[in-house]
């Protein structure tokens, strides 16, 4: 995960975090498998992301989008 990040954000520094919410993959671990959340978002500095979060007016640049979507396609082509 870390590589197809770095791979398109040479400086960039892959961090974990936690986040309390709900996924399915509670569901998919009573059936043995395995899953991780991985949201690659690019997200400019001057973003107050915190301040949208959940908001009426929640969003993301369409640019980190991208970002997210082209880091994802490497991981699971090259996964």
């Amino acid at each position: 995960m870390c590589q197809a990040i770095i791979k398109f954000d040479p400086e960039g520094i892959p961090v974990p975090y936690l986040m309390s919410g709900g996924t399915d993959n509670k569901a998919l671990s009573e059936l043995g498998i395995v899953g991780y959340g991985f949201s690659p978002l690019r997200l400019p500095a001057d973003l107050d992301f915190m301040a949208l979060f959940h908001g009426v007016d929640e969003r993301v640049p369409i640019s980190g989008l991208h970002f997210g979507v082209n880091v994802l396609k490497d991981f699971m082509e090259n996964a």
